[in-house]
This record gives C-alpha cells, sequence and structure tokens, in this order.
C-alpha cells in the first residue's frame, strides 16, 4: 500500500505547496482535489488543486517526480444525479473533464460519487443509475481511467434529506450497481468510517468485494452512543457521531488492515481528515496530517 492524504483539507494551498507538504511530512501520494474553480456548495467541496480546464500536464508530472509524491487518483466528488437537471449536466460535464486530465496525466483513475436524487426513492434511484452512469463508465473506459466510488451516503443534515445525495451507500446497493454496469473498470473508494455511523460491517465487505476496492479511504468516525439513545437512528446523522483523526472514533484499523492485507490490497490509502477540532489554524491543519500518519504507521510503512 502507498499511504498519502486527500487534498481537500489544505483548501488554501496551491498545488505546489500541496505536493510539496506532502513531501516534506514524508506522505508517498496525495488524492488531488479537482473541483470546478468557484465557490464551494459544501465542506469539503470546491477545493481545485488541479483544473481540469487549464493545467500543464508535463509540469504536474514532472513536479510531482521532483518531490516524489504520486497522484494516488484526480477527485471530484459531486452529484451526478441532481434532481435538478442543470445542475446533473454540470456535474456530469466537468467529471467527463477530470476522467480526461487522469487519463492525460497518466494517473487513471477517478474518485467520486454516483450521486442521488434525495427526493426519490432507492427504486427510482437505481433506474436514474441505469440511464446516467453507464455512458460515463464507458467514456472511462475507453481512455482507460477506472472510477473509484466513495461509499459515503452523503446524508448528514436537513440539506440532505430525506435520501442523502449518494446511492453508493451499503453493501446491497454495489450488489444492484455492479449487476447494470459489470466494467472492470467501475469500483470503490471505501471508506470503513461511513459503515460506523450506519451499523454496518466494515470487514465482510472487503471479501466480498475485493475486486472493486480500487482506493481506500482513511477516517475514523465517533459514534456518540448517549446522543444515539437520545435522538435514534433516524435523526440526522451529525447530531449522533462525528468524524475524527484516525485512532480517535470507533473503527478497528488494526482489523480493517487486516482485512485489507488478506485481500492482497497494494493500491492506495488516503487519510482523509474532516475532524473540526483540527481545523483552527493552519498548524492544526498540518499537526492532524502528522497524527494520522503516525497512528497508522503501525499497520502500514
Amino acid at each position: 500500500m502507498k499511504l498519502g492524504f486527500v487534498s481537500a483539507i489544505l483548501g488554501d494551498y496551491d498545488f505546489e505547496k500541496t505536493i510539496g507538504t506532502a513531501a516534506a511530512l514524508g506522505y508517498q501520494c496525495v488524492e488531488l482535489a479537482c473541483w470546478p474553480r468557484g465557490k464551494a456548495d459544501r465542506r469539503y467541496a470546491g477545493v481545485c488543486h488541479l483544473d481540469a480546464d487549464d493545467y500543464d500536464p508535463d509540469y504536474v508530472n514532472r513536479y510531482c517526480g521532483e518531490k516524489q509524491v504520486e497522484l494516488s487518483a484526480l477527485a471530484y466528488y459531486p452529484n451526478c444525479m441532481d434532481g435538478f437537471p442543470e445542475a446533473r449536466q454540470a456535474n456530469i460535464a466537468h467529471l467527463k473533464k477530470v476522467i480526461a486530465a487522469s487519463a492525460r496525466l497518466g494517473v487513471n483513475m477517478v474518485t467520486t460519487f454516483i450521486g442521488r436524487d434525495q427526493n426519490k426513492n432507492l427504486e427510482d434511484n437505481l433506474a436514474l443509475f441505469g440511464e446516467i452512469w453507464p455512458p460515463i463508465v464507458s467514456y472511462a473506459e475507453e481512455l482507460g481511467v477506472r472510477i473509484a466510488i466513495e461509499n459515503c451516503p452523503m446524508l448528514f443534515d436537513a440539506t440532505q434529506w430525506p435520501g442523502g445525495q449518494n446511492l453508493a451507500a451499503t453493501p446491497l446497493i454495489w450488489e444492484r450497481m455492479f449487476d447494470v454496469i459489470p466494467s472492470k473498470s467501475f469500483g470503490l473508494n471505501f471508506d470503513p468510517s461511513h459503515c460506523v455511523w450506519q451499523m454496518m460491517d466494515y470487514i465482510q465487505p472487503l471479501y466480498d468485494f475485493k475486486d472493486r476496492i480500487f482506493h481506500t479511504h482513511f477516517k475514523d468516525i465517533k459514534l456518540y452512543r448517549e446522543k444515539l439513545a437520545k435522538c435514534g437512528t433516524m435523526a440526522y446523522p451529525l447530531d449522533y457521531m462525528s468524524p475524527k483523526l484516525l485512532g480517535l472514533g470507533d473503527v478497528d484499523w488494526g482489523a480493517y488492515l487486516c482485512a485489507l492485507t488478506d485481500i492482497r490490497y497494494n493500491g492506495y490509502a488516503c487519510i482523509e481528515v474532516e475532524d473540526r477540532a483540527f481545523e483552527d489554524s493552519e498548524e492544526a491543519v498540518i499537526n492532524s496530517l502528522i497524527l494520522s500518519k503516525r497512528y497508522i504507521e503501525q499497520f502500514v510503512i
């Protein structure tokens, strides 16, 4: 495995400073945020460390080579199944630009969401998935790019209620997705933390979907059971859980890394920092990357 981090946490940095920071901290790779330039529509979104409309592939590859930092993937996490057609089409159009950039750079991996119309039921969203996603995956496949879908439900507060904004949240749904799109270019960017607050097993899916694990996120989640006991699972999830640094939440990282080694996973593993306790200053953000790396290196060399 090669250890890196998701660049969104360094939202105020440019490309060079982001890659330079990774090198200085001893990281091997970076999952590079590639949102369109402009205002973010949610936390950790809108970060553009590589502009898919304006970049020099030779310079990007040369700079990464000089710093000895690989790009694990180009990252863009929109809602390509947005209930508003104009937003949906804009998101798909930019995703295709990111796919093309990933091919041109030789990265050949894009991490993203499936998306979801949050006001439609599961069956209607699966039907919508069957319309929208086969052409996107075919486009990526033609360019030799793999699509890795993160399993975050994107359901945290009232703005994403009731259904959330990412369909690909559970193993049962993954099975149905892969039945519709059996392409070997279509897989998962698996994050165990999202299973914790959904009360799901995050170990067995690694074995069940071992051929579909293209990329993994290392992020922890703290489930506050005393809060859950008061509000129940039908509350907004942030009412009873919180993203935390590695080792400060409820993921059993020894068990998770054991399963990854069992399935002979030797791809990229990127730390994702979303712990609000480490966002008060630039120093705190850098410390979050130092502490996370220090913790997980007991399992990943």
